[in-house]
């Protein structure tokens, strides 16, 4: 289910904030060549401008439940980077930043 976090919430239409502090996610964020930070701020520009139900139904984004982990999501950053994220009273918080899919659910 695309939209689970979401369910019952009255503040899907309240836009995203942006939690981009964890150590572990700034790690690899500062890690990323020019090319690729260029595309994961311009997905981080779009996401401020996005209601959460925006960001449920937006086709490019690809918002997924982690299965394995209950309360955790992964959003396509860009065509290379998906983030794992939580979402917390409004905000979306970044937690890792993987390079292929099978990385952001834990797989190897």
């Amino acid at each position: 289910m695309r939209r689970s976090w979401s369910a019952g919430h009255d503040r899907n239409d309240a836009k995203v904030h942006l939690d981009l502090n964890a150590p572990s996610f700034q790690s690899d964020l500062f890690s990323l060549d020019v090319t690729e930070v260029k595309k994961v701020f311009k997905t981080f520009n779009k996401l401020r401008a996005l209601t959460w139900n925006e960001v449920f139904r937006d086709k490019g984004l690809h918002w997924e439940e982690v299965k394995s982990v209950p309360g955790k999501y992964t959003i396509r950053l860009s065509q290379s980077y998906r983030a794992v994220v939580t979402g917390d009273a409004g905000w979306m918080r970044f937690a890792a930043l993987h390079l292929d899919h099978d990385g952001a659910y834990g797989k190897k």
